[in-house]
């Protein structure tokens, strides 16, 4: 199909499509909320039936112990690749629903921007694979199969489960993960690395029992203090991260602009950014560090004692290339090493993610970014993400041969996770047509 004719085929397409993505974010599918599992399941439903609606021959729900996915297959006629085509139906919960500007489950139109928890963050990308697909009336050019992740908001605890009972359905030559972001409103990109995760929780003991500080206040070590000073050896002065045997590398050749940077992060004015250098290789290609939880005596029930044990969880984001259990034995090992007075310190290893690289690069690389640049108007950039995409890595580990893109259908402006989520409808209908342009161009790349 001519590239205008499908451009004329999505715009077509669009208010059904929209319909779709508004039915689909009314259902409450929360897949932290053991409460909402009913609603996930629902969500899984849904897919599926909108998939059978969009002419998919092989339509199944699965499970691996976890929340349900589903799982699409177009059959690839003779002599063409396949393509995955992947989202996640879950959401994250809402906050205080009194801080949205419109019901959160209600899809609500201001301006150019629908609102609504998960309207891009990620049932836009299934809506972008719904459309793609409508756009050749359910007989793609290449082999199509989809798949609906249901708990990638909790982490993706079963993905390699799924991976592993239904690696032969999901099989493909290219990997289509429509859940990231593009660089800024019109401006397209492809994210090509993804930092990784690992986590711990520490807990400093100096006292067998808690004491008046009044009494022993100067002498006996409290808890708490010790902690503090702990936790703030993790960062040298400018606050670059101090632990040692961490993996750093080069960003990409991409300014961000430091009134952007404020804009988007909501850093008080007047407080100096942490560490040295690039911003992007900061946000992206260097590891960063955060305590983000403390147990302690809240302020309001604080007396005039000495505590004899604190806790704090530690969060440490790696750089691409870095290898997750590694680094989580020099966070450890810091931790250890650093506690002041000879504190007892004792150290619980959490989770750990791996970070992602996902070059673009051969032919199917090349492919995007013709598609992306003919229906976007201008060639795509390529970003980072300082957040992790587990699946990336799972991916490449279960099908090393095949190529992954990471695609977006979020902008700066989208606020993912927070408050106001929110889609911009002319990016959303580019997003449409450039994977719509993307099926059509694999045939022609790989011929």
């Amino acid at each position: 199909m001519a590239p205008d004719d499908l451009a004329a085929r999505i715009d077509q397409l669009l208010p059904e499509v929209l319909a779709d993505l508004t039915r689909l974010v009314a259902i409450r599918s929360i897949s932290s909320d053991p409460e909402r599992a009913g609603d996930v399941a629902a969500s899984a439903e849904a897919v599926a039936a909108l998939l059978t609606d969009a002419g998919c021959p092989d339509v199944r729900i699965v499970a691996a112990g976890g929340a349900p996915a589903v799982i699409g297959r177009y059959p690839a006629p003779e002599g063409t690749p396949t393509v995955c085509l992947y989202a996640h139906h879950d959401v994250q919960p809402t906050g205080d629903p009194a801080g949205w500007a419109s019901e959160p489950f209600t899809v609500t139109r201001r301006g150019e921007r629908l609102y609504g928890r998960g309207v891009v963050d990620d049932k836009a990308g299934i809506a972008v694979h719904l459309a793609a697909l409508r756009a050749f009336d359910g007989r793609p050019p290449v082999g199509v199969t989809l798949f609906i992740e249901g708990e990638e908001e909790v982490g993706s605890p079963t993905l390699g489960a799924l991976l592993e009972q239904h690696a032969d359905e999901l099989a493909a030559d290219l990997y289509v993960i429509a859940d990231s972001g593009n660089w800024d409103v019109g401006v397209p990109a492809f994210t090509t690395t993804l930092r990784g995760l690992a986590d711990c929780t520490v807990t400093v003991r100096t006292l067998d029992h808690a004491l008046h500080s009044g009494q022993f206040g100067g002498v006996a070590p409290d808890a708490l203090t010790a902690l503090c000073r702990l936790v703030a050896t993790l960062h040298d002065e400018r606050g670059n991260v101090a632990i040692e045997g961490l993996v750093s590398r080069p960003g990409p050749d991409l300014e961000y602009p430091a009134d952007r940077l404020a804009a988007e992060s909501g850093v008080l004015p007047g407080v100096d950014y942490l560490g040295d250098g690039p911003v992007t290789e900061r946000l992206w290609t260097r590891p960063a560090v955060s305590v983000i939880g403390i147990d302690a005596t809240p302020v309001d029930r604080a007396s005039n004692t000495l505590a004899p044990s604190a806790r704090a969880k530690i969060s440490l984001r790696l750089a691409p290339g870095q290898d997750p259990r590694a680094a989580l034995d020099a966070l450890v090992a810091h931790l250890e090493s650093h506690t002041p007075w000879n504190a007892r310190v004792e150290v619980v290893r959490g989770e750990t993610g791996a970070p992602g690289e996902a070059p673009l690069e051969g032919p199917y690389g090349e492919a995007a970014l013709t598609a992306f640049a003919a229906a976007w108007g201008r060639r795509p950039v390529t970003v980072g993400q300082g957040g992790s995409i587990p699946m990336v890595a799972d991916f490449q580990q279960r099908f090393p041969a095949a190529t992954v893109l990471v695609t977006a259908v979020s902008d700066p402006d989208s606020r993912m996770h927070g408050l106001d989520e929110s889609l911009h409808l002319d990016d959303f209908r580019r997003a449409c047509l450039a994977e719509a342009l993307l099926l059509e161009q694999i045939v022609t790349a790989m011929s």
